[in-house]
């Protein structure tokens, strides 16, 4: 499977299998990528390979743990990192030129969605501090 930023200066190769995929409705996903959640898929660090990489590669320490990867030429946020989850890799499902070896199966931190978010889909939805936990029946309601 095969990835890039805008302006093709980082290009990477990802291999299968992925662990998961889900959108993102946390406040730092939405504002990091200027939209409404974000869609990303999980692999092991071990499992991308940098094809070309222009020395554009910047990792931003967007919280105490955690770092965003993003192309300093024409700003693609394309990484994620967390010590919450040690040797693995989120990548920006809209970065990939070719499809993945699996659907979007969640929403994560739904709870937090932006208000103007309406109409979903069916996938499950979660919430809680973890973003992984199951929404109570009132939460449900309200999507």
């Amino acid at each position: 499977m095969y990835g890039q930023c805008l302006c093709g200066a980082i290009a990477f190769e990802v291999s299968s299998p992925t662990k998961w995929s889900a959108h993102c409705h946390c406040s730092r996903c939405r504002q990091a990528h200027g939209a409404a959640f974000v869609t990303w898929f999980g692999v092991s660090a071990q499992q991308v390979k940098l094809m070309h990489e222009d020395n554009t590669l910047r990792w931003f320490d967007s919280s105490e743990n955690a770092q965003r990867g993003f192309c300093s030429t024409c700003g693609s946020t394309l990484f994620f990192r967390s010590e919450r989850w040690p040797g693995e890799l989120h990548i920006a499902l809209a970065a990939m030129q070719e499809p993945i070896d699996r659907p979007v199966s969640a929403h994560v931190y739904f709870d937090s969605h932006v208000p103007w978010l309406t109409d979903t889909d069916a996938l499950p939805k979660y919430g809680g501090d973890s973003g992984t936990e199951p929404l109570s029946q009132s939460e449900e309601e309200r999507r």
